[in-house]
């Protein structure tokens, strides 16, 4: 199997319909359309220390969720970080391939499987875009003891929570920044909404709103789907060896 069959059997799965109409996501590098893929790197973000990786230990593509060309580039020199990482990929041979908000959205995305992590049940979209999930626990709990679930299920050494006083029990999730969907989440009945950021106002508000809150972190509530991506590479393409890492730069000090 070739780059442009592994990308094309991708989005049959991935639809590019599901993404938002501000997205840029896709095939991101692809100097060699027909190269044979041997080896997949699945990570969240394509950074310099993953470029670095695939081209020492001679993978074929990186596969990640955050698009590598999110905005505009104005020339493609190498005094732009981003510009920089394409003229080392295309050097290389290696293609880049992100999956974004269509990931989200996709049943079995980023965020249903957020949503499993955190052991909700009857999980379903919520909004009109239909990309976060809500859902239930098995029985109401505190949002001290919920906030340890989310600790445990993500793998991650802190939260952010703000606590309206009011027990968890219908819950709703967003991978990454999901500041805007907060009204979205109130909107469908959620008594807690866990994320990955939120601004400081709604966090101060919880109390008001009556709606616990908690940010658990961008990448920690998003690199969960990497395993599933990793899965379906595999599926596609047994013959290539698929491997994940862990792409993230931010330490909790």
């Amino acid at each position: 199997m070739n780059v442009l069959q592994l990308y094309q059997a991708l989005c049959e799965r991935i639809p590019p319909s599901l993404s938002c109409e501000w997205d840029n996501d896709g095939l991101m590098c692809c100097p060699d359309p027909d190269r044979e893929v041997r080896r997949v790197l699945v990570c969240l973000d394509a950074t310099a220390a993953m470029v670095q990786k695939a081209i020492d230990e001679r993978f074929d593509v990186i596969l990640t969720h955050h698009p590598l060309v999110f905005h505009k580039l104005p020339a493609l020199e190498p005094s732009d970080h981003v510009a920089r990482k394409l003229i080392r990929l295309t050097r290389a041979g290696i293609a880049v391939m992100s999956f974004h908000t269509r990931l989200d959205a996709l049943s079995g995305g980023v965020n249903d499987v957020l949503a499993a992590r955190l052991g909700l049940m009857d999980a379903v979209p919520y909004g009109e875009e239909g990309i976060g999930r809500i859902g239930r626990l098995p029985k109401p709990t505190t949002l001290a003891d919920f906030a340890e679930t989310v600790k445990r299920a993500l793998r991650v050494p802190c939260v952010v929570a703000a606590d309206a006083g009011v027990p968890v029990y219908r819950v709703a999730v967003l991978g990454g920044n999901g500041s805007d969907d907060v009204r979205l989440t109130e909107a469908a009945g959620a008594d807690t909404y866990v994320t990955g950021e939120i601004a400081h106002h709604h966090l101060t508000d919880a109390p008001e709103r009556g709606m616990n809150l908690i940010a658990a972190g961008h990448f920690h509530t998003e690199d969960p789907v990497c395993a599933a991506l990793a899965e379906m590479v595999r599926g596609i393409a047994p013959a290539a060896k698929t491997e994940l890492a862990d792409s993230n730069p931010i330490r909790v000090i």
